[in-house]
């Protein structure tokens, strides 16, 4: 295959491909109807013109068929009046008139299947252009449901790779994870805080207990006043750090007998 053999195709098909692509189903169809009236319109046109054929030959032959019958009566007549010449030249006359109907009758018939034939494709193109009138509504309509639907499935194909959509995708997580960060925040501080006040108000229970018993095992007043005490009362004398020992194991030991 030479080159220019390639080159032309590949030109072809480019092209083919271009004029394609360019092509609106509702546009196409409104001038192909347009070309299917047009051709209606030469049809018909043609039609007439064929008819009209028809009839000037149907006239030229009664008129050479007349003209034949004239020049017979007159043969009749010379031959009557005894002149022989004249008669002949008058049958010689008639013959060329029979002989130019004859053709005219031939081409007459000729012509009338061409006219049937024409008037047949006539209706024929007549029936189809309805066709096409009554179907192109339709398909014009599918064609825009058909390219609504392809619109709307490639709008929805694209919004994962648009770059508006996807930075928009981005911001949202952005701002999702500004408001974890927060929360996370609010609720560390809120701990702390707690803690804080847990241990403020914890704090005095647990110095004075360490303190009584910081009295209690030296020996010191503790100052404070037994259950069942009131202020008008002696004060018991303190404990002596050997009776708590002694207590502390026979607690011990009851316990480990338990």
């Amino acid at each position: 295959m030479g080159f220019f053999d390639r080159l032309s195709r590949l030109v072809r098909a480019n092209a083919n491909a271009a004029v394609s692509s360019l092509e609106d189903p509702a546009k196409i169809l409104d001038q192909s109807v347009a070309d299917m009236q047009d051709d209606l319109v030469k049809l018909r046109q043609a039609v007439a013109a064929a008819i009209a054929s028809q009839k000037r030959i149907q006239n030229q032959a009664e008129q050479a068929e007349a003209q034949a019958k004239t020049w017979y009566e007159r043969a009749e007549l010379a031959l009557k009046k005894g002149e022989e010449d004249l008669a002949r030249e008058a049958l010689s006359r008639r013959k060329t008139y029979q002989d130019t109907a004859t053709a005219l009758n031939g081409q007459l018939q000729s012509q009338a299947g061409q006219v049937d034939t024409l008037k047949k494709s006539l209706v024929q193109l007549e029936a189809k252009i309805a066709e096409a009138k009554t179907k192109k509504d339709m398909l014009k309509a599918r064609a825009q449901a058909a390219q609504a639907q392809e619109q709307l499935q490639s709008a929805v194909g694209n919004l994962g790779t648009n770059s508006a959509m996807a930075a928009f995708e981005r911001m949202e997580e952005k701002v999702q994870t500004l408001e974890a960060r927060s929360q996370a925040a609010a609720e560390l501080a809120g701990a702390d805080l707690e803690s804080q006040f847990a241990a403020l108000e914890g704090a005095p229970e647990v110095d004075d207990e360490l303190a009584a018993m910081k009295q209690r095992l030296s020996g010191a007043p503790t100052g404070a006043a037994l259950p069942g005490t009131s202020a008008a009362t002696p004060q018991l004398e303190p404990v002596k750090v050997t009776e708590v020992d002694a207590e502390l194991e026979e607690l011990k030991r009851s316990i480990d007998k338990l």
